[in-house]
């Protein structure tokens, strides 16, 4: 059976639902598990000579400045922020479209290649100064360039390529952007949450199509004179929805269930952070040693069932008053990890954030998994979730209880101290290394008491090749 990168969610709440009277964003980024998923922070940039991207070179063009959440490998991003207070998050979606390629490339008719969706994240953060304009971006790249082209390390196009959607924010609005190939469809969201997982959720309700949408969907099999449902039109009908639409539903329900108190950055966690606990599903039953279905947060199955990870997951709100913006990241699965503040105008990442540094092999059908790096915070949790789910203790219900109650109780010392606006970026990049000094220090002592060395890869696959 073919693995498929199913997993992925991105929520969004908009002001009159939240606490704050500012949009939130949130998104989990579920990728194999062991792809470390590092944070790059990139400084505004006037445009450079052509662009070289995975699989082709495009023109370059001014950049604003950014803090994306990267797979080691890749130029572009899971999701991100940048200088406008502009978000983006990307999932796959699988489309007939995209099966259709899929089909030919394995006949040996080979594909285009095109942009993949993690690039097309990062240059609507580099070219976008609001969420409309980070749209036009990106579907103007899209449909000259197309996407196609393997998104995982070590895999072929045919397996390892996706459609993608995306959601697009800023402080006034978000827009769900989902493609098909080239063409694409977007609906505009001013009120209330918005969830998206690995399917196609426009139905008859776009705000905006591309112009070849209709004729697109009448090639599927679309009747000419049915308005035209994007979702029922271009679902692909042989990939199951089943792994998707739960965690999509689930995300909206518990979003709209504290629509009424006001959506804060606790309801973000808490959903971000969800294994369908308070349901016939969840509760003390889950076990992410062995998972037995895909939840929010992600965990991989020793069998194989369930994929991959959650690699990294991150919360922003979106505010328009003074001081910067604050960016939550959590690496790894962020029921076992803790959100760490980074200011938005942070002078400099610390260097633990941002290992592996990027390697500029581009394409990821020639990389291979990066090995444990006890410098890197990334591996560091990696190395605390392997401890919390040793399958030889049999005991992960209890250590992720303990791993909570350690990291909540930093998270809430954080929020209260969060530099004011007056302090200047110094203080706030001060403030950052504090915060990373005192969970480092909280996460090796919770190793320790697990009964093992962060220095030490649990997990042989993690372990450095011998020479």
């Amino acid at each position: 059976m073919t693995t498929r990168p199913w997993s992925c969610d991105t929520i969004v709440a908009l002001p009159d639902s939240t606490r704050g009277r500012a949009v939130l964003f949130g998104k989990n980024s579920d990728r194999p598990a062991g792809e470390a998923q590092p944070l790059r922070r990139r400084p505004a940039r006037p445009a450079g000579g052509p662009l070289r991207l995975a699989y082709l070179t495009i023109e370059d063009a001014p950049a604003y400045a950014h803090i994306g959440s990267s797979p080691f490998w890749c130029w572009g991003y899971e999701m991100g922020v940048n200088e406008h207070r502009v978000a983006i998050g990307n999932e796959a979606v699988f489309s007939r479209v995209w099966a259709d390629a899929v089909a030919r490339e394995k006949a040996g008719d080979s594909q285009q290649p095109g942009i993949l969706g993690m690039e097309l994240v990062r240059l609507g953060l580099e070219r976008g100064s609001t969420a409309r304009e980070a749209l036009d971006v990106i579907t103007d790249l899209l449909e000259r360039h197309g996407q196609w082209g393997s998104a995982m390390v070590g895999t072929p196009h045919a397996e390892g390529s996706y459609d993608n959607a995306f959601v697009i924010a800023d402080p006034r609005e978000a827009w769900v952007l989902e493609t098909i190939g080239r063409d694409w469809a977007a609906r505009r969201i001013t009120s209330g949450v918005a969830s998206l997982s690995n399917e196609l959720s426009i139905r008859a309700d776009a705000d905006l199509t591309s112009s070849g949408l209709r004729e697109a969907a009448t090639r599927t099999g679309w009747p000419s004179g049915r308005p035209l449902d994007v979702a029922d039109a271009f679902t692909d009908p042989g990939t199951p929805l089943q792994v998707s639409h739960i965690r999509r539903r689930r995300s909206h329900q518990l979003l709209t269930d504290e629509t009424a108190a006001g959506i804060g950055l606790h309801t973000m966690k808490r959903v971000l952070r969800d294994h369908l606990e308070d349901t016939f599903l969840g509760g003390p039953s889950f076990d992410a040693a062995r998972p037995d279905f895909h939840t929010l947060c992600m965990h991989e199955h020793p069998s194989g069932f369930t994929w991959g990870n959650t690699a990294a997951s991150l919360i922003v709100e979106l505010h328009d008053g003074p001081g910067p913006l604050i960016l939550w990241w959590c690496p790894v699965t962020p029921c076992t990890g803790v959100y760490l503040p980074v200011p938005l105008d942070i002078e400099s990442l610390p260097d633990g954030l941002t290992r592996p540094a990027p390697d500029f092999s581009w394409d990821p059908r020639d990389h291979r998994r990066p090995a444990h790096d006890p410098l890197a915070v990334w591996w560091q949790w990696q190395h605390l979730l392997d401890a919390a789910k040793d399958p030889r203790a049999r005991n992960f219900t209890a250590r992720a209880a303990r791993l909570r109650t350690s990291f909540d109780d930093l998270e809430t010392r954080w929020e209260r101290t969060l530099p004011s606006p007056a302090d200047g970026p110094g203080a706030r990049t001060a403030f950052v290394r504090t915060c990373l000094d005192e969970a480092r220090a909280t996460a090796t002592g919770l190793a320790h008491e697990f009964g093992s060395d962060p220095a030490v890869a649990l997990d042989s696959r993690w372990a450095a090749p011998t020479v």
